[in-house]
């Protein structure tokens, strides 16, 4: 006879760990606090910045906690009954189980001694939980072959990144080895005869009012098109990576790699733009060329020109730069362009205060200065006289949450530009530039002047301009204020490069 006999199957448990998980969790520890915080008046103000109602895995103890919380914000007493009256009011009270079940809490425990130890519990569990739920739905649509991959990342990124920040504490620290910081740093600027304890921008009078740009500061730098903020930026690089040989990175949101080393040829070996563009240079020219470029050559300045560039990729690039090559200083141009793409903002205003506050975070993480360049709005246009033109605080674009989060607002004006020739004290301000310290949160504001060589896209200290006015005429043309190829230059030159701003020409 065949034998009909089926093969034995082994019994699978009940549970299979390999395929179902119980999400994390901890709810006799939730009874535990809940109950703790019935007992002890004090211990609300442990665990209120750990926990939140949603903290917790069973939806009644949510209630519970919720109704705590209530209390506590009307400073109201809390213990068993005050908690059954709120939940009543709520109409809570039923669902998590009638009076019977908040005494149970109240009675389960006599101490509140390990309230934040379990508390702690409490908020890694929710926080292992938020992180399988943002995990299942960037895996879901990983399986989404309509939706774009790059798209996909930069959602992944901004939503990891929001867990991290609502999620982020800071413990506070006895002031003892924050003084012996203090002082450290006094010894050391005290050491330094210039005065300098942050990075050098390379011209004297800034350095002297600012004392060099600052660690885990972020410095905004402003001022409407044609005004020279990105040319002020360049030429700080220069100073900076080039003479100095500090590392640093720029990224530029609107040039690309080669036209920002273009505009820094331009700098460095002084020959006109358009003149680098279509090749015509003079043997002189040439030679100059030749020469100056080795001080660009070897220098320790990082380019990424990547467009639309994201808070959250910045980031990213911003640690790897600081860990592998030592970055001490990082220049952004410009703030508006950058995005937060991956999370949701109901504005404009809201997205640029995220990524402001974000600049600002990362600088202190990194602690090096940050520099981001800033577009005003119109305002200054429509004001008229001399003190009109000049920019405010107020005239910040999009945001005033940049004046806000900024330790530094500088304004990049140049009063010739509207035809302004004199300052308020007869100063003649034709081929100038004045540096407008608005905010400082740790010095004076003021104004500094610098020659504006615009043919050059360069600022230089006034110093350096009379030595170079000598040989002005071996780019082609005068300082600005003069006469550039043969004609009165009043105002702004038209861009050698060719770059159009949101608001129209931006030659500088």
């Amino acid at each position: 006879m065949p034998d009909n006999k089926q093969p034995r199957r082994t019994r699978k448990p009940a549970t299979d760990n390999t395929f179902v998980h119980v999400q994390p969790q901890a709810t006799e520890i939730e009874k535990t606090v809940l109950g703790a915080l019935m007992i002890d008046k004090d211990a609300y103000s442990v665990v209120c910045e750990l926990l939140y109602p949603e903290s917790f895995y069973e939806p009644r103890n949510q209630k519970i906690y919720e109704a705590i919380r209530e209390l506590e914000l009307r400073e109201k007493p809390v213990d068993v009954w005050t908690v059954t009256e709120q939940l009543a009011h709520q109409g809570d009270l039923e669902d998590v189980g009638g009076p019977g079940y908040v005494t149970e809490l109240s009675s389960r425990v006599s101490s509140s001694a390990s309230i934040e130890y379990h508390a702690r519990i409490i908020a890694q569990k929710f926080l292992a939980r938020q992180l399988i739920s943002y995990a299942s739905v960037i895996e879901t649509k990983a399986f989404d072959e309509t939706i774009d991959v790059e798209d996909l990342m930069q959602e992944a990124e901004g939503s990891l990144f929001e867990l991290s920040q609502k999620n982020m504490k800071k413990d506070y620290t006895q002031i003892d080895p924050v003084i012996k910081n203090a002082v450290d740093g006094i010894q050391k600027a005290a050491a330094n005869k210039d005065g300098l304890t942050g990075v050098s921008t390379g011209y004297y009078k800034l350095d002297d009012m600012t004392s060099g740009w600052q660690a885990s500061d972020l410095i905004i730098i402003a001022g409407r098109p044609a005004m020279g903020k990105t040319s002020f930026a360049l030429s700080m690089a220069k100073n900076i990576a080039s003479d100095n040989k500090v590392p640093m990175a720029f990224f530029s949101l609107e040039m690309s790699n080669t036209q920002l080393v273009n505009r820094l040829i331009s700098n460095v070996c002084e020959i006109q733009g358009s003149k680098i563009l279509n090749g015509q240079l003079h043997p002189d020219e040439w030679d100059r060329l030749d020469k100056r470029l080795n001080n660009l050559l070897g220098a320790p300045l990082y380019v990424d020109d990547t467009p639309g560039l994201s808070v959250f990729e910045l980031r990213t690039k911003a640690r790897r730069l600081v860990r592998e090559h030592g970055v001490k200083i990082i220049m952004i141009d410009y703030l508006q362009l950058m995005n937060a793409q991956g999370m949701r903002f109901s504005s404009r205003q809201e997205e640029v205060s995220t990524i402001s506050r974000s600049l600002k975070g990362l600088a202190k993480e990194l602690n090096i200065p940050i520099i981001a360049l800033s577009q005003l709005n119109r305002g200054v246009e429509s004001r008229e006289g001399n003190d009109g033109k000049r920019p405010q605080l107020s005239d910040l674009r999009e945001s005033g949450a940049i004046e806000q989060d900024a330790d530094m607002v500088l304004f990049v004006h140049r009063p010739e530009y509207y035809h302004i020739y004199q300052d308020e004290h007869g100063h003649d301000l034709r081929g100038m530039a004045q540096i407008i310290i608005a905010k400082h949160r740790k010095g004076a504001t003021g104004d500094v002047l610098l020659n504006f060589r615009g043919e050059f896209t360069r600022f230089e200290n006034p110093e350096d301009g009379k030595l170079n006015t000598k040989n002005a005429n071996d780019g082609g043309g005068e300082i600005l204020g003069s006469k550039v190829n043969g004609g009165d230059q009043v105002g702004t030159m038209e861009s050698p490069f060719g770059y159009d701003g949101p608001d129209g020409p931006m030659p500088f």
